[in-house]
C-alpha cells in the first residue's frame, strides 16, 4: 500500500510517519489554501501571508488527521489489538492494525472514536474563532480556525458514510457483524456498499472533469479508485486470514528445498543456483544441519575476482528470525512475516535442522483452488 516512509514523531507510543505520497497533498492544500480559501476569508492581506496562512493551516489540519487516527489506535490497543502505527498518505491517514478486531463491539468503537475526535475538534476551532473574533483577535488567526473547524466537520461526515473502509462503513460492519455472528459476511456486504460509493465518486470525478473543474474532478476520481480497491482489498484480506487461520506451515511447505554446502565456491553458487534457480537467499546446510544463510546481498559486496578463491562458508550470514519460521507456525503468520519483510520465502526451521521451505506462491496456489473450489 504504501512506498518509502519517514518516522516524523512518536505519539502515545506509537509511531507516527508518512508517506512519500503525503508530500503531494502537503503542497496541494498549502497552495489552495494560499490562492483561494484564504483570500475569499479575509480579502486584502499581502499573497505572503495567505502563503504562511496556508502553510500554518494544512499543518495543523494534518495534526488533526493524526489525532484522528490516534483515537482508532488508543481503542485498538485497549482491545488488544497489535497497532503497527500511524501512516500519513496522499488520502489522509491509516491506523495500521495487525489484526482485525475481536468482536463487533471493538469494531463500533473504534470505527466512532475517530469520527468523534474530528467532531470535538471541529467544535473547538469553531468555538475559538468565535471567541477570538468578540475579542478582537487577528483576523488571520480567526480565519485559520473557521477553516480547521468547518473542515474536520465535513471530515467527520465524510467518514461516517457507510462505504467501507470508511469509519462509517466499519460502523456498518460492526452492526452486521452482530447481527449474523459472520464477520465474513459483514465484510462481504460492507465491501460491496464501499466498492458502490467508490464508483460513485468517480462518476462525480468524471463529470467534474467534463464541466471544467479539473482539479476537484481529478480528486473526486483518485478517491473513488482507492474506496473502490481499499473495499475489495478488505475482504480479500479477510478470506485470507479466515482460510490461513489455524493452518500449520508445515501443510505448505516444500520438504525438499533447495540448499547448497559451505564448500561451494561462490562461482559455483552463482553459475549452478543463483542463475539456475533464480532466487535471492539460499540456506547453508552442513551434515543436515543449517549453519547459515548466503544471498545476493553478500555475493555483490564481495569483489568478482574473488568469486572463484571465496566459498559459500566464508561469505554465510547467521540466518535471521525474519527468514525462518518454525513448522507448527500459523500459516497466516508466516504471510504476514513476509509481507512485512519483503520476502517471497521463508525457511521453516526447527532447532539447528531445515526441515523445508514455504513461499507466497505456495500460500497463493493454496487460496486459489479453494475459492474456486468454495465458489463451484
Amino acid at each position: 500500500m504504501f512506498g518509502r516512509r519517514i518516522t516524523l514523531f512518536r505519539l502515545f507510543g506509537f509511531a507516527v510517519r508518512a508517506d512519500a505520497s503525503w508530500l503531494i497533498v502537503v503542497a496541494l492544500v498549502t497552495w489552495s489554501l494560499a490562492t483561494g480559501v484564504f483570500p475569499r476569508l479575509h480579502p486584502g492581506l499581502t499573497p505572503r501571508t495567505y502563503w504562511l496562512m496556508g502553510g500554518i493551516g494544512a499543518l495543523i489540519f494534518f495534526l488533526s488527521i493524526v489525532l484522528h487516527e490516534m483515537s482508532h489506535a488508543l481503542v485498538a490497543r485497549r482491545f488488544g489489538i497489535p497497532m503497527r502505527g500511524i501512516t500519513l498518505f496522499v488520502f489522509g491517514g491509516v491506523a495500521e492494525m495487525d489484526d482485525e478486531p475481536p468482536s463487533p463491539k471493538a469494531e463500533l468503537l473504534m470505527a466512532l472514536a475517530g469520527p468523534a475526535m474530528s467532531v470535538v475538534i471541529g467544535v473547538v476551532c469553531l468555538g475559538g474563532a468565535a471567541l477570538g473574533a468578540m475579542q478582537n483577535l487577528r483576523g488571520e488567526a480567526v480565519a485559520i480556525l473557521q477553516y480547521l473547524g468547518f473542515t474536520n466537520l465535513i471530515l467527520a461526515v465524510f467518514n461516517m458514510l457507510p462505504a467501507f473502509p470508511l469509519d462509517g462503513g466499519r460502523v456498518l460492519r460492526a452492526l452486521i457483524w452482530w447481527r449474523t455472528q459472520n464477520i465474513r459476511k459483514a465484510t462481504r456486504v460492507s465491501s460491496q456498499v464501499g466498492s458502490g460509493f467508490g464508483i460513485l465518486l468517480i462518476l462525480l470525478g468524471l463529470f467534474s472533469l467534463f464541466t471544467g473543474s479539473l482539479v476537484q474532478g481529478l480528486w473526486w476520481f483518485l478517491i473513488g479508485m482507492f474506496v473502490r480497491g481499499a473495499a475489495a482489498n478488505s475482504y480479500q484480506q479477510i478470506v485470507v486470514r479466515e482460510t490461513l487461520a489455524g493452518m500449520p506451515v508445515s501443510r505448505f511447505m516444500t520438504a525438499t528445498p533447495v540448499t547448497v554446502s559451505r564448500s561451494l565456491s561462490v562461482r559455483e553458487l552463482i553459475e549452478d543456483y543463483i542463475y539456475r534457480y533464480h532466487f535471492r537467499m539460499y540456506p547453508v546446510v552442513d551434515d543436515g544441519r543449517l549453519v547459515g544463510c548466503v544471498s545476493t546481498r553478500e555475493v555483490h559486496a564481495l569483489p568478482r575476482e574473488e568469486w572463484d578463491r571465496q566459498t559459500v562458508g566464508a561469505i554465510a550470514q547467521q540466518c535471521q528470525t525474519d527468514n525462518s519460521i518454525a513448522p507448527h507456525a500459523d500459516a497466516l503468520q508466516a504471510l504476514t512475516r513476509m509481507s512485512r519483510s519483503k520476502v517471497s520465502r521463508l525457511m521453516v526451521v526447527e532447532g539447528d535442522r531445515l526441515l523445508g521451505i514455504i513461499t507466497i506462491k505456495d500460500l497463493v496456489r493454496f487460496l486459489s483452488l479453494k475459492m474456486e473450489l468454495e465458489e463451484g
